[in-house]
């Protein structure tokens, strides 16, 4: 990694030389523009309008254009010599706790490395300084034509400096914001904890870029002479008209996509559909439908009244036959009594 700028870091009293590293690099593919009759090259050709000719990259400088229209020239010289304090200082101005920083801010990132053996001791010092308060430093430092703001903190075992924008280069969200009113029940921000808590972390080195790997694929082919790779269909996804069922399903579905059980999800009551009711006709209510439900509920009670029918006669043959026992046993015994007394007699 080679370094795109020089100066040291100052830090109080103590002054720490640094060297500016690009912490980030684009994977991204780029293309060229070109003649779609012939495939031949579209270039862009720098000319001077006053002499109408092209130049080269030694003869182009920087100038600041005037309300006027007015060409100011404006050299590498005059540059240097800025009156700021910053030009060739990273200025840490401030300490503050790394979740005061709005992520809104961020721009671009650097590695700082030390500028050579003296600034090992320094550099180490600040790095642990860092680490043992956890906090971050905010700093001010001038990089390819202005002053910038900046924070400062550690990344494993070296310190990474993080563009920040100024604060009023930040947009405030106003009128971003739905403007009906919404009421978010408790049982919908439950079932969204649960889908939070189901979708879990996940490592973001994990994580890649496969647009570009498709696009490499269609750039492989397409060199080989062979048709590009059809893309998969996407999925249809129908218009969610409940919430509640749309977030359990999701909760459903990404516990099953981890191995999960989904049977912990608990199925809310479905609420009874409009088209349930029967539909009007002519002003006559159709009876489709319930002349079923009629015939079921005729045949039950004439079944009771056969039951009740079968148990009252049951019940009566029971009385008979009591009745008649009883006379037998009273003639019997009269019988009895007869003949004992004319024994007696």
């Amino acid at each position: 990694m080679r370094s795109i700028w020089n100066g040291a870091i100052s830090f109080g009293l103590v002054s720490i030389p640094i060297k500016l590293v690009n912490a980030t690099e684009s994977h991204s593919i780029s293309f060229r523009q070109i003649h779609t009759e012939d495939g031949g090259r579209v270039r862009y050709r720098k000319v001077c309008e006053l002499e109408d000719r092209e130049i080269t990259q030694s003869e182009i400088g920087k100038g600041y254009e005037d309300a006027d229209g007015t060409i100011i020239p404006i050299t590498d010289e005059d540059l240097a010599h800025l009156p700021l304090p910053t030009a060739k200082t990273i200025e840490i101005v401030a300490f503050v706790p790394g979740d005061r920083i709005d992520p809104l801010q961020m721009d671009a990132a650097y590695y700082l490395q030390a500028g050579g053996a003296p600034a090992a001791k320094p550099y180490t010092l600040l790095r642990e300084a860092l680490k043992r308060s956890n906090k971050v430093a905010i700093a001010k430092f001038a990089l390819r034509g202005r002053e910038r703001l900046g924070m400062l903190r550690v990344v494993e075992d070296a310190i990474a400096l993080h563009g920040l924008l100024w604060p009023d280069e930040v947009r405030a969200p106003e009128g971003l914001a739905p403007d009906t009113k919404v009421t978010v029940s408790d049982k919908e921000l439950d079932l969204a904890d649960a889908l939070m808590d189901t979708l879990g972390e996940i490592d973001l080195d994990e994580l890649h870029d496969e647009y570009r790997e498709a696009l490499e694929e269609v750039v492989a082919a397409k060199a080989a002479g062979e048709a590009p790779p059809e893309s998969p269909e996407p999925a249809r996804s129908g218009k969610v008209l409940d919430l509640m069922a749309a977030l359990e399903k999701s909760v459903r579905e990404a516990k099953e996509s981890r191995g999960e059980e989904p049977g912990e999800v608990r199925q809310l009551p479905q609420r009874k559909s409009a088209r349930a009711a029967p539909k009007q006709t002519g002003g006559k209510k159709s009876t489709t439908k319930a002349a079923p439900a009629k015939k079921t509920a005729a045949a039950k009670k004439s079944t009771a009244k056969t039951a009740a029918k079968s148990t009252a006669r049951s019940s009566q043959g029971t009385k008979k036959t009591a009745s008649a026992k009883k006379a037998t046993s009273a003639k019997k015994s009269a019988a009895k009594k007869t003949t004992a007394r004319k024994r007696s007699a």
